[in-house]
């Protein structure tokens, strides 16, 4: 969520709020220690400056984060991008290079992003 926010180098205050309301609100993150997430977005800031960060950073979520969850991780990074109303292109390579990454099916992606788009319609 933090990637894809931070991804055209303006996290906004939407996308910031959608991601704290994620983390208190879902159910899979009820035993997430809050007080991680300031370093945690550190970790990703700092890959980003690196030239192979982006490489560097889906290895880290494909060790980190459990195959039956990419679905879900894709899916929360759609509701944040879609947070602020639009979606620019670092936004929307970053959700490419993610489904790529995470081997998420394509049909898959689609209903995803529709169902962020359907959450966000303003």
């Amino acid at each position: 969520m933090i990637a894809i926010s931070a991804s055209d180098e303006n996290m906004r205050t939407a996308e910031l709020v959608k991601i704290q309301s994620s983390v208190n609100m879902l159910p899979i993150f009820a035993n997430y220690d809050i007080d991680r997430m300031k370093a945690t977005a550190q970790v990703v800031f700092d890959l980003f400056e690196q030239e192979d960060g982006l490489d560097a950073l889906f290895g880290l979520i494909r060790e980190n984060l459990p195959q039956r969850l990419f679905e879900t991780a894709y899916a929360l990074a759609c509701d944040v991008a879609a947070a602020d109303g639009a979606l620019g292109e670092q936004e929307l390579r970053m959700l490419e290079e993610m489904r790529y990454e995470l081997n998420i099916d394509r049909l898959h992606a689609a209903a995803i992003e529709r169902g962020a788009r359907a959450r966000h319609v303003t």
